[in-house]
């Protein structure tokens, strides 16, 4: 857990609110670009993020620069007060470039070259690509390195993808060599290589994974994955190196992502490690409001957990750098936001420690694949219609909580999540491919945290977790012999722990621990596991805890009881009556081991029991449906506490404590009523 003083990442203590402004795309029509100054002013936004696909414009030619218009767009913001978060072009390569410039192109895993188009798809080990990115950075931090208008770099967007190019493919060998300390016998055994044959007795003989080649050798894959995080991060740090140089007292990011499609961390690159290169956390959120899959409660509920993971992952408030202001273009149905929900969705950010709300986009584009994404302005340049007002009430509302920008939370609770492990999930070929479901699992285990409003920091398994009341480890199947270590220590110390199903499984390298479970995990959970069985959609179990009977999907693990005490049983199969729930009691801490994937309901008993065990209070103590949420924020003398609604019916609160409104500046008695998607920040008395 961190201290509670104010941390602000960059000089600005005002929330930051704009978004994504492309102006090269109006250089034409000069009147859009004068009007959009006037406009940014009525819609009460002050900072924008300009030039991430600007390439083409700033150098249309090989060495022939044009910043004068850029130029003009930045001086006219920051003659309104505002400010410019400046981005470096390399997301999306000009044509010229990928014509005279073949090897910059990405080879897919087909070992297909691609074509120019689209965006993300430059090869990030080419040398000349890199040359070509730092010449222009440095172009930019030599410009602007002084203009007071630049708050931030906004390093690339949202990198992503890889490539299996010949260039790649030696990076990749030299990667595994110094992982392996230039031993390929080291490579044949931690690869499993001995399997159908698949030895290497060269370096050269190693590839990476493809469906043309080798795509089930589950330690490749992994070492691929981590090598993909690596050179993208190498690449990452070739762009700023100019920055670094020429402008110290500006702050880096780059803007992080979710998968979008049930909202879960982006998997594709380990954000653990990408974060300790970046001076400060931003994410594009996009969540899908209003579906037909989950009710919005459900989806707050994942929301919440990214923020709180992407917030944990420094300790300190991150940007929302990418929303949408009313919906998006590339969902399977792109519905639009409801009256109430882009205020309460802009303050659950804001509430899980966000200091910005920023859109994509500022103003929507007359073509291509983006014209009807979403945006600040509109096709008509109305100030009259929906979203344009929703936006001016968020800033308004932003400009009356600036003392709460920099606070930060207070949890003494603590999640374990881990993006290796996911990869070694996802080539598990074991279990049920359907019903892994790593990030929901761990989603779901916090959802109960969330609706008894108990502050979570989600944390990697090498952050520090020994000060927590409890720590929570959902399906950890990759386990190092080093984290066990953590896990024991804390125990002894006097912590609680949770580890369900599918934990401790395998070694860093995906190989199955020797001798089945790990002695260290039998010693702290006194238990070993001997099978996990794993069902049909249509199969189902039952788990009898307290007197209770819960059902049971997907997994259930047989456990054999050692030292623990067993407080909970599997009620039918082959294994009735066998524990399926069992605490420890190790040095002055306790374990606890789930065994089965159980209904919501057993989560909210099991967990309700053990917040009252340890004596884990809600920072601010109110009453409410689950469709309620109250988050706080902390400064050293202040408390602030939002309550959001995510239900459409109108919703009783009731408070211990007296409290003022901070947007009215009224005291609040201890009873309030929240119309369908309200939400009312306050401040402790």
């Amino acid at each position: 857990m961190k201290g509670l003083e104010n941390i602000y990442a960059t000089r600005e203590k005002r929330f930051l609110h704009g978004g994504d402004y492309f102006p090269e795309q109006w250089l034409h029509l000069p009147e859009y670009l004068q009007e959009d100054i006037k406009l940014m002013q009525i819609a009460n936004t002050n900072t924008f993020s300009i030039g991430m696909f600007a390439w083409s414009r700033l150098e249309p030619e090989e060495g022939v620069y044009d910043f004068e218009w850029l130029d003009e767009v930045i001086d006219r913001i920051h003659s309104f007060g505002g400010n410019v978060i400046l981005a470096t072009p390399s997301g999306a390569k000009p044509s010229w470039m990928a014509k005279k410039y073949p090897e910059i192109r990405r080879v897919n895993n087909r070992r297909e070259q691609e074509l120019q188009g689209r965006r993300h798809n430059h090869c990030f080990t080419a040398p000349i690509y890199r040359e070509k990115i730092k010449m222009i950075n440095r172009k930019l931090a030599e410009r602007y390195q002084n203009h007071p208008a630049i708050l931030m770099w906004h390093i690339s967007n949202e990198y992503s993808g890889e490539c299996h190019c010949n260039l790649c493919q030696e990076a990749f060998r030299l990667w595994v060599k110094n992982r392996y300390n230039h031993d390929l016998e080291a490579v044949n055994v931690a690869w499993w290589a001995t399997f159908w044959s698949h030895r290497y007795s060269g370096w050269d003989e190693i590839e990476s994974p493809s469906v043309l080649g080798e795509d089930a050798m589950h330690g490749l894959t992994l070492d691929w994955q981590r090598f993909v995080t690596d050179q993208t991060i190498d690449f990452y740090k070739e762009e700023i190196i100019p920055l670094r140089e020429l402008t110290p007292h500006i702050p880096i990011t780059t803007n992080f992502m979710a998968d979008t499609a049930d909202l879960i961390p982006f998997q594709a690159l380990d954000y653990s490690k990408f974060a300790e290169h970046v001076d400060l956390i931003s994410w594009d959120a996009y969540p899908a409001w209003h579906s037909d899959t989950q009710t919005d409660k459900e989806l707050a509920v994942k929301v919440g957990f990214i923020d709180d993971l992407y917030r944990s992952l420094k300790q300190q408030p991150f940007y929302i750098m990418e929303s949408t202001p009313s919906l998006v273009n590339w969902h399977d149905v792109n519905k639009a936001k409801r009256p109430g929900m882009h205020l309460l969705s802009s303050l659950q950010h804001v509430a899980h420690g966000s200091d910005s709300v920023m859109y994509f986009q500022w103003r929507k584009s007359r073509g291509a694949s983006e014209k009807f994404h979403g945006a600040v302005v509109d096709h008509d340049n109305s100030t009259e219609n929906r979203v344009f007002k929703d936006v001016q009430e968020v800033g308004a509302y932003l400009n009356k909580l600036e003392e709460v920008v920099g606070t930060n939370r207070d949890a003494e609770v603590a999640f374990i999540y881990d993006w290796e492990n996911q990869w070694a999930l996802q080539t598990i070929q074991g279990y049920s491919s359907e019903s892994l479901r790593y990030p929901q699992t761990a989603q779901e285990h916090y959802r109960r945290f969330w609706e008894r409003d108990i502050p979570v920091d989600v944390l990697n398994v090498n952050q520090d977790f020994t000060d927590y009341k409890l720590v929570v480890i959902p399906m950890l199947y990759m386990m190092k012999a080093t984290f066990m270590e953590k896990v024991e220590a804390y125990v002894k110390a006097g912590g609680t722990v949770v580890m369900t199903y599918i934990s401790g499984v395998v070694n860093e390298n995906d190989l199955v621990y020797e001798g089945g479970w790990h002695e260290k995990l039998e010693n702290v959970f006194g238990l070993t596991v001997t099978e996990t069985d794993t069902y049909y959609p249509s199969d189902e179990n039952s788990l009898n805890f307290q007197g209770k009977d819960y059902v049971v999907k997907d997994y259930a693990t047989l456990l054999e009881q050692k030292t623990g005490e067993v407080i909970g049983t599997y009620g039918a199969d082959f294994y009735q009556g066998t524990p399926a729930v069992m605490k420890n009691t190790y040095g002055d801490g306790n374990s606890y081991y789930i065994g089965a994937r159980a209904e919501s309901a057993f989560q909210n008993d099991f967990y309700d029991q053990l917040i009252q065990e340890l004596a884990i209070i809600p920072p601010f103590e109110a009453n409410h449906s689950e469709n309620v949420s109250v988050q706080v924020r902390k400064g050293p003398d202040s408390a602030y506490i939002f309550v959001m609604n995510f239900g459409t019916d109108e919703e009783t609160i009731t408070f211990e404590d007296e409290v003022i409104d901070l947007i009215t500046g009224e005291k609040v008695a201890r009873k309030i009523t929240l119309n369908g998607y309200g939400v009312r920040v306050f401040k402790k008395i």
